[in-house]
């Protein structure tokens, strides 16, 4: 029930989007949504828990619709078939009965699901990557994310700057890119089951605090690609968030004059960035002002950053 208000909380009056909701499982949120009149598309991966899925959808008017498959692996990089319950988005899209809309246009679709805890900051990051090229669940539009993470990656995605350990290159890339709401926290308690030496398994942080799962909604901004960003050049966007951020104490002049721009300096004057400025020091909205300021300057097509970049990417991906 509190997911459903969290999900439900802030929609604007008409139509709504269709959820799609990731691991069902025996189906306890998705009979909530349903009888909240939520139209929900089912994206279940263990073939376990399909009967009384399918029997559901059976029984309902077109409310439900429930497909095979798992959201952490769609459009994985292979070549050729791809073996289910891995997906290629196109086909989930198709089988939804969504269409491609307007990057400014309304949210097309909503989507609800846990990041698995084993492979969250890869998941991060792949879905930073479709975000920022418009690939995947983006080609069609501004999907909205309503996903449950673990409090220590909740705190890097909204740090600032200064908070030396949690103010890294995905803080940077995510704040620029979405809209960063928090609707819930929930102890790990809630989640984890099983016993390990008397006392719950809960996933341990050094440096941030993990003590819940947070339920955070990651809206894609509707001017993400005004001005000089576009998703042609994100990917050197990206590349120059990473370096920038590899080592964060260094200054940014010495960054700028590693990629021979010679005129560095009066660069930092025009965007009004203290000449000594550490990386670390930049807003998020400083570094896309340095990328535009660089993109429509040209300076990047004059050094080797653009080859550099476009290599760092294929390394990436």
């Amino acid at each position: 029930r509190t997911v459903q208000r969290c999900l439900q909380a802030g929609a604007s009056p008409g139509p709504q989007p269709v959820l799609l909701e990731c691991a069902p499982g025996p189906g306890i949120l998705t009979r909530t949504l349903l009888n909240a009149g939520v139209r929900v598309v089912a994206l279940e991966s263990n073939s376990a828990f399909l009967p009384n899925l399918q029997s559901l959808e059976n029984s309902l008017d077109g409310q439900l619709k429930v497909i095979y498959g798992d959201f952490f692996r769609l459009d994985p990089l292979v070549t050729g078939t791809v073996k289910p319950p891995a997906m290629c988005s196109d086909n989930l899209f198709d089988t939804m009965g969504v269409a491609a809309v307007p990057w400014r246009a309304d949210v097309p679709v909503k989507v609800f699901g846990i990041l698995p805890q084993k492979k969250e900051r890869n998941m991060l990051w792949r879905l930073l990557f479709a975000l920022y090229e418009c690939n995947s669940i983006y080609r069609y539009g501004r999907v909205e994310l309503n996903i449950f993470m673990s409090e220590k990656e909740y705190k890097v995605l909204t740090a600032k700057p200064g908070e030396v350990r949690a103010y890294q290159a995905l803080t940077v890339l995510w704040q620029v890119g979405c809209e960063i709401q928090l609707l819930h926290m929930e102890p790990w308690s809630s989640f984890v089951t099983n016993l390990k030496n008397g006392g719950l398994a809960v996933p341990k942080s050094r440096w941030l605090p993990n003590d819940h799962l947070c339920l955070v909604r990651l809206t894609p901004q509707q001017n993400l690609f005004t001005g000089g960003l576009q998703p042609t050049n994100s990917s050197t966007f990206i590349f120059m968030v990473k370096q920038c951020l590899a080592k964060p104490k260094s200054r940014l002049t010495d960054k700028l004059n590693s990629w021979s721009l010679d005129n560095g300096g009066k660069l930092l004057r025009e965007l009004e960035i203290p000449k000594n400025a550490e990386t670390r020091n930049l807003y998020p909205e400083d570094y896309r002002r340095l990328f535009e300021t660089l993109q429509n300057s040209n300076m990047f097509s004059e050094t080797w950053f653009h080859d550099e970049a476009l290599d760092g990417m294929r390394n990436i991906n």
